[in-house]
């Protein structure tokens, strides 16, 4: 399990099978297809959001559920686990 950063996302790509990111707010999964995606904002809160699937089918929803939720609160806190697929061969 690696622990990142959405910024250290960006600049290295995924370096391990599974990754945790926090202070993502450009959404760097975008265009990780082998990965599978466990996303949720405001965890642990009576506003918590969860959305998990292929990163390719829950991109768009994903980013526009976190731009709504920062636009009604104020702020987001989000985090992620990226899980690469079996699929893919990882």
């Amino acid at each position: 399990l690696h622990l990142t950063t959405g910024r250290r996302l960006s600049e290295s790509g995924p370096t391990a099978d599974d990754m945790v990111v926090m202070l993502d707010a450009h959404c760097s999964f975008a265009g990780l297809s082998e990965f599978h995606i466990y996303w949720g904002a405001y965890l642990g809160t009576p506003q918590e959001i969860l959305i998990s699937g292929p990163v390719p089918e829950v991109t768009e929803r994903i980013r526009h559920t976190r731009a709504e939720a920062r636009a009604e609160n104020g702020w987001i806190m989000d985090t992620y686990l990226l899980r690469r697929s079996s699929e893919s061969g990882g």
